[in-house]
């Protein structure tokens, strides 16, 4: 049986679909309008979250981006986007997996809804504000590592590097990069420079839902 994506464009998924473009493995992918459990609500029969990304190999479904990267990785042998358990420095890697979402992605996701998709008197500047600063806060530790490296982990691009680099293009995609320190802008052209990563944000960009945004 085939792999098989649910995705929303340059969302969370982009992650995973991103990792089978680099990995080369075979795979179906089904593009969604976003977000899905409004726009298509026949995917719920699917996935009842309701969220992308939604992956299925054989018996096994998954529904973390980060995850599916790991899986992938570690099921497919896919070792050159890794680092071994016996790398001193594994154990950051394993932080930078788990920081991709909960540090990163969470936070953006705030600012998304409160500055562009409420409407209204629901439109919440502060909340916007807060997390913005609190995002650029949790960056100091990664404008002071490329200072002196290219890439996250082992000297060498990992799913790591997906992880982060998907959430720093996220930020972009919503009006952040502006106030990105030099270091993070390099280091994120860099990653958006990577054929796969070009060939993955090719995949429904007729329904980027970040095209039109609007702005309090």
């Amino acid at each position: 049986m085939t792999m098989k994506l649910w995705h929303c464009y340059d969302s969370r998924s982009l992650r995973a679909l991103w990792a089978l473009e680099e990995m080369g493995l075979k795979y179906e992918v089904e593009v969604l309008p976003f977000p899905p459990r409004f726009l298509k609500k026949d995917y719920l029969e699917t996935n009842p979250l309701g969220t992308v990304p939604f992956f299925i190999d054989g018996d096994t479904c998954l529904t973390e981006s980060t995850a599916i990267c790991h899986y992938l990785v570690e099921k497919y042998q896919q070792q050159q986007l890794s680092i071994e358990v016996t790398h001193p420095e594994y154990g950051q890697f394993l932080n930078y997996l788990y920081q991709s979402d909960t540090t990163y992605t969470f936070p953006l996701a705030l600012i998304l809804r409160y500055k562009h998709l409420e409407q209204g008197e629901r439109l919440n500047p502060q909340i916007v504000e807060d997390y913005s600063q609190w995002l650029f806060s949790r960056m100091r530790g990664l404008v002071q590592h490329f200072q002196t490296n290219e890439y996250l982990c082992g000297n060498k691009f990992t799913i790591a590097d997906i992880a982060i680099g998907m959430a720093l293009h996220f930020g972009e995609r919503i009006g952040l990069a502006d106030n990105y320190k030099p270091e993070i802008k390099d280091y994120l052209a860099r990653l958006q420079a990577r054929p796969a990563f070009k060939r993955a944000r090719q995949i429904g960009v007729e329904l980027d839902p970040f095209a039109n945004l609007s702005t309090p």
